[in-house]
């Protein structure tokens, strides 16, 4: 889920940098530090899209940089579990696709990748479906639901779990491929048992007929 948070930070700005258009020196400064950089609370800090204020500057000993406080904006990113993403698949491998989702890459599991026994074609990189027709490969652009998060401490440290076998899910041109096979199934002629009842006890032989 993307969001856009404000923050309060102390911005130090070398004596080079100094001039007129402060915000655009603080950005840049600000941009550097935080963008890329993964909080588990709040998820990655995809950009910094603002610098709302810039306080007065203060001096520190030794030190020739200035330091301002600072409120600015930042857009982050944070995976939530069952959440609906789109992303664009990056990798195919024996054992799953790697979809970009948003800045961070999540993987989808070759059990999670359709309902359908699924051959992998290691050659052109493909996963496609034994039955139902269905295929995947890199580039294609998909809707899945997160089912894992696991966020630890940098982006190429963190996992991310997605399936994609629910009704809807996958390619777009998957739903097609689903609506046919249900409609197969609803209209397949369901086979009757004949219900036979007890069967009527044999006469003895011998036995007299009043």
């Amino acid at each position: 889920m993307f969001s856009i948070h404000t923050f309060n930070d102390t911005v130090r700005v070398a004596p080079n940098q100094l001039s007129n258009e402060m915000k655009k020196t603080v950005k840049k400064n600000l941009q550097k530090e935080y963008e890329g950089v993964l909080d588990e609370e709040i998820g990655v800090v995809v950009a910094i899209t603002g610098v709302e204020k810039i306080g007065e500057g203060k001096i520190v000993p030794g030190d020739p940089g200035i330091y301002y406080s600072v409120d600015f904006n930042a857009l982050t990113y944070k995976p939530e579990i069952q959440e609906v993403v789109e992303g664009m698949v990056s990798q195919i491998t024996e054992f799953g696709a790697f979809v970009k989702i948003g800045p961070m890459e999540a993987l989808t599991h070759v059990s999670q990748v359709m309902d359908d026994y699924i051959n992998f074609d290691g050659k052109n990189q493909v996963l496609s479906g034994k039955e139902s027709g269905k295929k995947l490969k890199t580039e294609d652009t998909v809707l899945a639901r997160i089912v894992t998060v696991s966020l630890r401490g940098t982006v190429s440290g963190s996992k991310i779990g997605l399936t994609m076998r629910q009704f809807g899910l996958g390619k777009k041109e998957w739903k097609k491929l689903d609506e046919k096979t249900r409609d197969k199934k609803v209209k397949a002629p369901q086979k009757q048992e004949k219900i036979i009842g007890p069967k009527a006890p044999k006469e003895s032989r011998g036995a007299s007929r009043k």
